[in-house]
């Protein structure tokens, strides 16, 4: 194992080891203050390591720069990765396990031996033979998504400041709270982060470069029935719960969800559902590539809401439909250079380039609607969100190479 993939592998299992998952509708910024120490973390690491401006600012965004090598005039480039983990699975406290030289045979989970990756739960496994594979104890989480990005970026600084032969501009770190509750990065000024241009590092597998996302909705439904007590309830009783198990039902079950999609179907998602007989609240995600099947997602879903208030006109009920993030691809069309100099740094790292649209979305979703063109690039992430996460410390450290070679290409390019 290399010297770089050592410091990978030392700072990813440190990183992990600190519990930051965020928190739906906490109302505080970030969402969880455990967030805030693994950024303190980091902000202390890259001041140890000589970056320059390094602030924790008081959203819990954690910047930094590396200065340009040559008085380099070229265009500043961003660097971003999120710290928060994901609400969906427990976790913490996070136990990660490192397994040496990966032979090929299933991993048994030693916190939960029924969790086991193997040729079905992880396909991916198949080519990691003599890798450094990292894994949680099987009870929570990993974290990969996205601390792998969090790792990558604090050696790529570390590379740059230690040899100062590699030519590059003004590079800009970011480490962003809240990503995977989609409310985080709406607190960073495009101003603050002081970029031309940026790269997310969340995505997954080795020459991944994503230039196209989802669009993304939220929607809320409530439903308010007649509460009373059950030995009185013959004809006037209205069961809220019940009204919420007919409106999942009226809903296309084969067709629009994420269980029964792939590529570039997109779903309607029962993400999180709470209440009694009283009321009760459903919590949807709407995902698609294209605005008009985002927007029948909504229609869809609305439809369900309404047919089942005449069902029961005794009943309340209300869909709230509100918008997260839209597809990059609407902007980054406009103008491909930070794709496509993403891909060449790919192809000098001698890796197999892949371009397939992500099903899900990054910050990197939100900062180009917003007018900073970014990309997302691979991290090594594997079956996030859940107990079977995993990570390749090999993919971390090609990962790297791809953004060393990516300040590179920028180092050539005009200054804006």
């Amino acid at each position: 194992m290399s010297d770089v993939a050592r410091a990978l592998e030392e700072r990813f299992v440190r990183y992990a080891r600190i519990g930051t998952q965020s928190v739906e509708g906490s109302g505080t910024v970030p969402s969880s203050a455990e967030q805030l120490e693994l950024q303190r973390v980091l902000a202390e690491e890259l001041t140890a390591l000589g970056a320059q401006d390094v602030v924790l600012n008081p959203q819990g965004f954690v910047l930094a720069t590396v200065p340009a090598t040559g008085g380099s005039t070229a265009p500043t480039v961003a660097f971003l990765a999120h710290v928060d983990t994901a609400p969906d699975f427990p976790a913490s406290p996070v136990q990660p396990v490192v397994h040496r030289d990966y032979d090929g045979q299933p991993l048994t989970l030693p916190g939960d031996p029924s969790m086991v990756l193997n040729e079905h739960t992880a396909p991916e496994l198949a080519t990691k033979r003599g890798e450094t594979i990292i894994s949680s104890d099987g009870t929570t989480l990993l974290g990969a998504d996205d601390k792998s990005g969090v790792a990558v970026i604090v050696t790529l600084v570390e590379q740059l400041l230690r040899d100062s032969s590699i030519p590059h501009g003004k590079i800009r770190v970011c480490f962003t709270p809240d990503e995977e509750i989609g409310s985080g990065i709406g607190h960073l000024s495009i101003e603050e982060l002081g970029a031309d241009v940026a790269y997310t590092l969340d995505g997954e597998a080795p020459g991944e470069v994503t230039y196209e996302s989802f669009s993304a909705d939220k929607a809320i439904v409530r439903i308010q029935g007649v509460a009373i007590h059950p030995g009185k309830a013959k004809g006037r009783l209205v069961n809220a719960l019940t009204l919420a198990g007919k409106l999942i039902a009226l809903l296309p079950q084969h067709t629009r969800t994420p269980e029964t999609t792939d590529e570039r179907e997109g779903f309607i998602h029962l993400v999180r559902m709470s209440g009694s007989a009283a009321e009760a609240e459903l919590q949807f995600i709407l995902r698609d590539f294209e605005r008009d099947g985002l927007a029948a997602h909504g229609r869809a879903l609305q439809a369900a809401v309404d047919a089942v208030a005449q069902l029961e006109p005794r009943a309340s009920l209300s869909c709230e439909i509100s918008p997260q993030y839209r597809n990059m691809r609407y902007w980054l069309e406009n103008d491909m250079r930070p794709a496509n100099l993403a891909l060449e740094a790919v192809r000098r790292a001698g890796i197999e380039l892949k371009t397939v649209p992500i099903r899900g979305g990054t910050d990197g979703s939100q900062l180009t609607e917003r007018g900073l063109p970014t990309p997302n690039l691979f991290a090594g992430i594997h079956n996030a969100h859940g107990p079977l996460e995993w990570t390749s410390v090999q993919e971390m450290e090609k990962a790297l190479d791809v953004c060393l070679h990516l300040v590179q290409l920028w180092s050539e390019e005009p200054a804006p």
